[in-house]
């Protein structure tokens, strides 16, 4: 448990200080499929076949996707993979050419909170244009884009047990080391 603590402490840490990009909020959401059906009485859209949802610099893609909308407008997304594959997102971070992307069997999305749940077979990467700063990875993964902060577990429930299976976190160094001396000086 000290340990899973530990880590969740280090992904605070690591998650630095670049937020979503605010302007994606705003964005209408554009989602196309390869075949979709709509109940417009439960506010609820099913899509089938290479699924792709982008609004603003926010795109997720997966196999299928089951869209729901409160009666405020707010959207919740559950993507499945398609057999042998995961289902990805990625998003632009406020601050520069900063991306966070993501992968797992399941991707939850929560429009209205601007969570991002990965669940089963979990990754979670910050980027610097191409260049990977910090990476995640484990059975569950909350991303919360708005605060910038992710929490791991080990069970793809969203639990963690002991025995459950382990978390795994590389930290890229941001420190540039210094030049070494000229011999003689």
């Amino acid at each position: 448990m000290k340990r899973i603590l530990l880590l969740l402490a280090l992904c605070g840490i690591a998650a630095g200080t670049a937020y979503a990009e605010r302007a994606d909020s705003n964005k209408p959401t554009e989602i196309l499929a390869d075949e979709a059906e709509n109940d417009d009485v439960r506010q609820i859209r099913t899509l089938t076949g290479n699924v792709i949802l982008t609004r603003g610099t926010l795109v997720m893609k997966a196999g299928s996707a089951v869209l729901r909308q409160d009666p405020q407008g707010y959207q919740f997304v559950t993507f499945t993979a398609a057999p042998g594959t995961v289902a990805t997102f990625r998003q632009k971070r406020d601050g520069g050419d900063l991306w966070i992307e993501g992968e797992a069997e399941r991707i939850e999305y929560d429009n209205k909170s601007e969570v991002v749940k990965l669940i089963s077979k979990a990754k979670l990467r910050q980027l610097e244009g191409k260049r990977v700063t910090d990476e995640v990875d484990g059975a569950f993964i909350s991303y919360d884009s708005r605060r910038e902060v992710s929490a791991v577990r080990n069970m793809a429930s969203g639990e963690s047990k002991p025995g459950g299976g382990r978390v795994r976190m590389v930290i890229q160094p941001s420190n540039t080391q210094p030049a070494p001396a000229a011999p003689g000086k």
